[in-house]
């Protein structure tokens, strides 16, 4: 019991985490139809920023506010330059967000150099609590925490608030919200960045957990990200959350007692939900 308690905790705060790049992700994929490969370029950077304003401050919580505010601005830019050019055609997007993945993963070798990095954890949140037998980490307790406010606070947005019923409105008819005065794409651009924002947020947050950041992550982090959101249900925020659990939850265990299935279990249970439910687990049909 002591060591499933332990993958429990392990596969929460992995799941936490991906949540961090699936939710910016739902929001730009799911409600405003971008499929933004480049996604997981955004998470890296977010990595690196906060590594490194926390070595140069000593502050870890000015790496993580600096690590979302570079990210926010780096969506700005990719919205604006790459992407406002290609709304409406998957195929452009695909092709256009590739490279910017590929450019911002090379940026970070220009800036920091290609080895991986260290990321130390934030002497406040290091060490753990011993409950019983099971040793809680504080680190991984804190992104749980994290993960679950963010939640909170996306839904309170997208359901309670002004900017979430224009973002809605704007999805189901952009042409008639134009007509009202309110210029959506603008609205889709601070969504954008709110989203860029989140994925930086998460590779912050992942660095000290890991241990060290390197260039290539966010490709792997996308590729996550992106079955979440499948397996979740397209612009559902909490069927991201209750698939990024899922996904946390079936990697750490598998990784634990069935090692060679590990890295499939992922694409075989976004296999299963698809045959059963192809809009997803919490997806509206169409």
């Amino acid at each position: 019991m002591d060591t499933i308690a332990s993958l429990v905790i392990n596969g929460l705060a992995t799941g936490m985490l991906i949540f961090l790049l699936a939710a910016g992700l739902t929001l730009i994929f799911g409600l405003m139809d971008v499929l933004n490969f480049g996604h997981g370029g955004l998470f890296a950077w977010g990595a690196y920023a906060g590594v490194w304003i926390y070595t140069s401050t000593g502050s870890f919580l000015a790496g993580v506010i600096g690590a979302v505010i570079i990210g926010a601005g780096l969506g700005y830019v990719m919205e604006r330059v790459v992407i406002r050019p290609v709304y409406g055609s998957h195929v452009q997007q695909i092709l256009v967000t590739l490279g910017v993945m590929l450019v911002l993963s090379e940026l970070l070798k220009v800036f920091w150099g290609p080895n991986p990095i260290s990321a130390p954890v934030p002497g406040m949140l290091d060490g753990s609590w011993s409950v019983g037998n099971v040793i809680l980490i504080k680190y991984r307790l804190f992104i749980i925490a994290v993960g679950v406010l963010a939640l909170i606070g996306l839904q309170l947005l997208m359901n309670r608030s002004r900017l979430g019923l224009i973002v809605r409105a704007g999805v189901q008819n952009k042409e008639m919200v134009q007509a009202l005065g309110i210029p959506i794409h603008r609205v889709f651009t601070l969504v954008f960045m709110l989203g860029a924002g989140m994925a930086a947020l998460g590779g912050a947050l992942l660095a000290p957990y890991s241990g060290i950041v390197f260039a290539e992550m966010g490709m792997q982090f996308a590729i996550l990200a992106f079955i979440v959101v499948v397996i979740g249900g397209m612009g559902s925020i909490r069927g991201s959350a209750f698939a990024s659990v899922l996904v946390g939850l079936s990697g750490s265990l598998m990784a634990y007692y069935m090692p060679d299935l590990s890295l499939a279990v992922n694409m075989l249970l976004m296999l299963a939900v698809l045959l059963v439910k192809p809009s997803g687990l919490l997806g509206a049909k169409g």
